[in-house]
């Protein structure tokens, strides 16, 4: 356990918007006084915090490069570490965007002890207890800790559940799993009564562990703010995350620790398949290209020692093309199944949640732990349900519905946090499976736990098709909410009253109706089209961008920017040849890329070189530094596909 009272001697760290203040702090040793009209930095990504080039180190090195990626471009290497820091204060939603540990990891190791902000991301917050990185929304606290004040442990676990307050008295949670599994501390029993419950609160009352000593599953309800183990079926992760995740399973467990059930964890060479087609020269030069490639190769000895399936490179004509597809593309298609509880080391896993499956993203830690014992923590969450009817009008696409519902104030303000996004209504039943996919994919956009979606026979049928599973048994696994269930907030959205949609730079809460945005901005050129990623690179996401290319091809139009269109799988590859789609894009001049991740974590082709340069992307998220240092547009295949014939931000209705 750790001590009950906690003193901070270090410094503060306000992350103010004014640069001065902010560099006076850094470099002059400033100390600024607490002033609660301050404006912090709001939204400060996990992509700030740590790059994608800094989680090619997975040790403490990480604490040299704390911050590096904050906008702005004015925290330095080493600056966090050698500022004698202890607590950082920033603004609105700290921790958006990835699942990334490396980025709490690094603000730990560069001497910080205590996150001060207005709102906590659930993954990152979930991180950093895991760690032993205290958060906390009170700013009240920060006048008590100048002046040299210790704070009892209990005022950083008010509001916590039971299970994440015995983490954070721990200092983590490997040291309260050892306290667990010693039976010197054990959640306390669930006492909620039956009651109506939501798609994902039955899915998880389902698989509660009811007793840890007997394995016995289910419980007969649960309701938000319930803590608990649940048992995955599962788990999943990528070469950006598997050796951090193994050094931690070999520091809590000992080095000849084993995976339980190996044959339900699966490893994914899918996230820097490309990153040597675009590393900068002097990040080559500072030895991050062996760094990066020590991932996959620390992660393809860990697999094949652990016995767990990775799915890895491609060969094709005699030489390495791609991945066999994006982890989340290959869950969809492969693994998960109604009902199911999926957990992964990446936001995105949520995109799982188009089968009706519950799946989330974790942490390092949290992934290690569930190697060895196949359960994760959860909290109960509070689902907000989204009541979708109508149908789209042409040119219009899932991606226009998140991008109009991400910008309501419900999630601008961070309310969306931690919440679930349960999508029905005849609206979202009428959907193909790769448009509800966009939408279960984007939850986490909104700062949500997961999204999901009831199954029906379209998912029967995807499965039994790519897997020959039997029908029966998926119908028998489908879970449906209850009549009366209770939703924090509804909301009710006619699908033939959505617009194509932009989300303008700097966060993909920031959507405009296509036709207020040419009234508001006017032509924006746009110097890269980049269509794919586990979001864009669907068989439907390839429909759209046909459609647009020949319609453009048609009409005699050439292209006006660089465009990439990039696969989320080899079966996608596969679909879009038998289609015709290939040598139609080809013909139209569009670079096309095998399965990764590539642009969308600046780790492929499609990213920009300079902050001038403009995208128009299909991808999921646009935060500061997602792509590159240019100012990254959100859209829909058809508007990345119209654009980029264009060369400004539009629609095919200008074609």
């Amino acid at each position: 356990m750790r001590e009950t009272e906690l003193e901070f001697p270090g410094r503060v760290l306000y992350l103010t918007e004014d640069p001065d203040k902010l560099k006076a702090q850094l470099y002059g040793g400033v100390d600024l006084p607490f002033d609660p009209a301050e404006k912090l930095i709001d939204n400060i990504s996990t992509d700030e915090l740590t790059p994608g080039w800094v989680c090619y180190y997975y040790d403490e090195t990480l604490a040299r490069y704390c911050l590096v990626g904050l906008r702005g471009g004015h925290v330095e290497k080493d600056a966090i570490k050698d500022g004698g820091f202890s607590v950082i204060v920033s603004g609105v939603s700290k921790g958006c965007g990835s699942s990334r540990e490396t980025a709490p990891f690094s603000e730990l190791k560069a001497g910080i002890r205590l996150v001060i902000a207005k709102n906590i991301e659930k993954i990152y917050g979930q991180n950093c207890q895991n760690i032993g990185l205290l958060t906390s929304t009170d700013f009240s606290l920060i006048p008590r800790i100048r002046k040299g004040e210790a704070i009892p442990i209990e005022e950083f676990t008010q509001g916590l559940d039971p299970i994440a307050a015995e983490i954070v008295r721990h200092g983590g949670l490997f040291a309260y799993n050892q306290a667990r599994l010693a039976g010197r501390t054990a959640p306390p029993p669930l006492a909620t009564k039956t009651r109506p419950m939501t798609l994902c609160e039955k899915i998880i009352a389902q698989r509660a562990i009811a007793d840890a000593k007997t394995g016995r599953l289910g419980v007969a309800a649960v309701a938000p703010g319930d803590a608990l183990f649940v048992r995955t079926d599962v788990r999943f992760s990528h070469e950006y995350v598997t050796p951090m995740a193994e050094a931690l399973f070999k520091m809590g467990l000992g080095a000849d620790a084993k995976i339980t059930d190996p044959g339900s964890v699966f490893a994914f060479r899918d996230h820097l398949t490309f990153l040597d087609r675009v590393m900068p020269q002097k990040h080559i030069d500072m030895g991050l290209k062996e760094q990066a490639a020590s991932l996959a190769t620390v992660q393809e000895r860990f697999t094949t020692q652990q016995g767990v399936r990775l799915y890895g490179e491609v060969e094709r004509g005699g030489k390495t093309v791609g991945s066999e597809g994006i982890c989340h593309n290959i869950v969809i298609e492969d693994l998960a199944e109604p009902g199911q509880l999926v957990i992964g080391t990446d936001s995105h896993t949520c995109m799982a949640g188009a089968l009706g499956c519950f799946a989330f993203g974790v942490g390092s830690t949290d992934m290690a732990n569930s190697w060895f014992t196949k359960d994760v923590r959860v909290k109960v969450p509070e689902s907000v349900r989204v009541e979708l009817t109508g149908e789209l009008r042409p040119g219009v696409a899932a991606k226009d519905v998140m991008l109009h519902l991400l910008s309501d104030a419900f999630f601008k303000s961070g309310d969306g946090i931690g919440k679930v996004l349960e999508f029905g209504g005849p609206g979202t039943m009428a959907l193909p499976l790769d448009e509800r996919a966009t939408l279960t994919n984007m939850a986490v956009e909104a700062g949500g736990f997961t999204g999901i979606i009831e199954a029906d026979d379209v998912v029967v049928e995807h499965i039994h098709a790519l897997r020959g599973t039997e029908r029966e048994r998926l119908r028998g696994q489908i879970v449906r909410a209850d009549p009366g269930a209770s939703y924090v907030k509804t909301f009710a959205i006619d699908l033939a009253a959505i617009e194509p949609t932009v989300a303008t730079p700097g966060d993909p809460r920031n959507g405009v109706p296509l036709g207020a945005f040419r009234r508001q901005h006017g032509e924006v050129a746009v110097d890269i089209a980049y269509g794919g990623s586990c979001t864009g690179g669907k068989k439907a996401d390839m429909d759209m961008y046909a459609e647009v290319v020949r319609k453009a091809l048609d009409a005699g139009r050439a292209l006006a920017a660089k465009t990439y269109i990039q696969f989320g799988s080899q079966r996608i590859r596969d679909y879009a040849e038998k289609m015709g789609y290939v040598q139609l894009f080809e013909q139209a001049g569009v670079e096309l890329i095998d399965p990764s991740c590539g642009a969308c974590i600046k780790a492929g082709p499609g990213v920009s070189f300079t902050k001038d340069e403009v995208t128009i992307s299909a991808i999921n998220r646009n935060f500061p530094g997602r792509s590159g240092p240019g100012q990254v547009y959100l859209a829909s295949p058809y508007v990345v596909a119209a654009s980029a014939f264009l060369g400004h931000v539009g629609g095919p209705d200008e074609l």
